[in-house]
């Protein structure tokens, strides 16, 4: 039996409204959609801008249970798309047996992906720029925004996106994944590449993404090493790192759930 349930997993920087325009039109395909927020996040952007506690908080175990129990009350295995940071989440869900199948849509690097592009050391300059960022919420200002997320969106809408969806990041979750390759033994972004059960995983890279660059995505899915598993990639051309609310979302949100229902 095909799933019936697609959970939509978010970033950093951004919460569960980041897939707003995602979650109506997959209700309209008569799917049940839904969209977890971190703990804490259970409030909306603005309530997090004026009380960041919750982001300072965070920690990757913490999100990863709440994720884990969201998908273990359901009465069969769903479908997971995640981006960004959520993207990560994905492919640790897949690795403990989680999901029918998985899209990750310009993806963090899970632990042992290397490549760092230049892009990619700017986009992340104003959270690693500073250890002392390590304990406490990031945010970006508007330019730093439209360098790492909306580099490809008109500006109006680059703008609005930042006004509507902007939030601090947690200095203290993105410093463990900078360190994850060179800390010793396993790190929280671990997965096993050599799992022979994990389901079909699809990466779907955005061409200009500065954040999450199509270097990343591709360096991830070689990882996967496990015969008889399916990994591939797409690469979207004209995209920025904030795929999911960029002009053509349509085209990327109906391609990740065709991909996912041809592969279960």
């Amino acid at each position: 039996m095909k799933p019936d349930t697609i959970v939509l997993i978010h970033g950093f920087w951004v919460t569960p409204r980041s897939w707003e325009h995602w979650i109506t039109r997959y209700k309209a395909k008569g799917f049940r959609v839904l969209a977890p927020a971190y703990p804490g996040f259970e409030v909306e952007v603005e309530a997090l801008n004026a009380d960041p506690t919750p982001i300072e908080r965070l920690t990757v175990p913490g999100v990863l249970d709440t994720l884990i129990k969201v998908v273990e009350s359901l009465d069969s295995q769903p479908i997971l798309i995640g981006h960004s940071a959520g993207g990560v989440f994905t492919q640790l869900l897949l690795d403990r047996g989680h999901g029918a199948a998985g899209v990750a849509i310009n993806s963090a690097p899970t632990e042992g992906v290397k490549p760092v592009p230049l892009s990619q050391i700017k986009a992340t300059f104003p959270v690693l720029k500073n250890p002392a960022n390590r304990h406490k919420a990031v945010g970006f200002t508007y330019e730093q925004w439209r360098y790492a997320f909306t580099n490809t969106f008109p500006e109006d809408q680059a703008k609005a996106t930042y006004e509507r969806y902007h939030i601090p990041a947690s200095g203290h979750v993105f410093w463990g994944g900078a360190l994850a390759n060179i800390h010793p033994g396993h790190d929280d972004t671990y997965v096993n590449y050599k799992n022979p059960d994990r389901a079909p995983l699809l990466f779907i890279s955005g061409e200009n993404d500065h954040l999450m660059p199509p270097k990343i995505q591709r360096s991830n899915a070689k990882h996967y090493k496990a015969p008889d598993t399916i990994t591939e990639v797409t690469q979207y051309p004209g995209r920025s790192h904030l795929m999911p609310a960029q002009d053509g979302w349509e085209e990327i949100a109906d391609y990740a759930l065709a991909w996912a229902l041809d592969h279960t």
